[in-house]
Parts: structure tokens; sequence; C-alpha cells
């Protein structure tokens, strides 16, 4: 997916927010029940709540399976097989899904694949890679990351030039 797709579908996405809101029951149109409940455990783990709202708050599962399902197919076979992944080294190494082990479990999977030492760990790398951005980009566009961002007045009330030779330019 090119930069421009990703930003048409993410734009998309944000979107749908509000009619997201309002289906009731939401079910997911790419993931299946064990997939996405994977998908909330993972992006709840790269932005947890903490003081403030986190990925499962946010709702970004949904937005990944939007993404999903509206985005390249290629881009959906990726993270599918990379989930995949995810519970075939889980059960490799700890006997269960990825969903069901423990949180000190769960991060040490993802550190494991963050940190990329061995052959048996670079599929997990690049999906996780690929989790983390997609995390990352779908959270900060919602509401929820987007109050985050301007949490204290981070983000400026305009980004035009302030020196008084310019003012009244911008």
């Amino acid at each position: 997916m090119n930069r421009r797709e990703y930003l048409q579908v993410t734009a998309s996405a944000a979107l749908a927010s509000p009619a997201l809101a309002q289906t009731a029951p939401w079910q997911p149109q790419t993931l299946d029940a064990h997939q996405n409940e994977t998908v909330i455990a993972l992006t709840d783990l790269i932005i947890p709540s903490t003081g403030t709202p986190g990925a499962k708050a946010a709702q970004v599962n949904r937005y990944i399976d939007l993404l999903l399902h509206d985005g390249p197919l290629g881009e959906r076979d990726r993270f599918l097989e990379g989930l995949s992944f995810l519970d075939a080294y889980s059960i490799r190494k700890h006997g269960e899904p990825f969903v069901r082990c423990a949180a000190p479990r769960q991060t040490a999977i993802l550190e494991a694949f963050d940190r990329n030492e061995s052959p048996d760990v670079a599929p997990g790398h690049r999906f996780f890679r690929m989790a983390k951005q997609l995390t990352s980009r779908i959270y900060y566009s919602t509401e929820i990351g987007y109050r985050e961002l301007n949490k204290g007045g981070r983000v400026p009330s305009t980004f035009g030039c302030r020196h008084a030779e310019h003012k009244g330019s911008a």
C-alpha cells in the first residue's frame, strides 16, 4: 500500500467513526472473533491505558478491521499471516495462543519480535513493525488520540510564522 492509499483509507476510517459508534453490535468484517481478540490485546500492549485511554478504549481494532477490509488485499494478507505467526510462535513457546497468555508472556513475545535476534522471529519482527505502525497511526487519528496529542496545549494554535515581519502573511 503506498502512502496515498494508506492516507485515503485512514481518512475514511476516521470519517467512519460516527458510523462505528452507531452500529450495535459491531462485528468485524475481516477478522474472526479470535483474531479480533488478539488485535485488541496486541494494540493495547502497543498503546496501553495509563493515565490516559489506550488503543483498546480508542477501538483501534475496529479501524484495523476496516482498513483490512477496504485496503489492498496484499496488506490484508500480510497482516493476517502475521497474526497467524504470532499465535503459532506463542503456542510453540508457551503452549497457548497469544491472547490467552498472561501479560508478561505477551510482552516477552513482542520484545523478542522487536529485538529480531534469531531467524525464527523474523516474520514476527516484520508483523510487529506493521502492527505498531497501524496502531499508532490509527490511534492518533481517533478523537481519543487527537485529544492526547493536544493535551496541555502541545499542539500549537497556529503553525504560522510568529516573526513580526511575517505576521499577516500566514
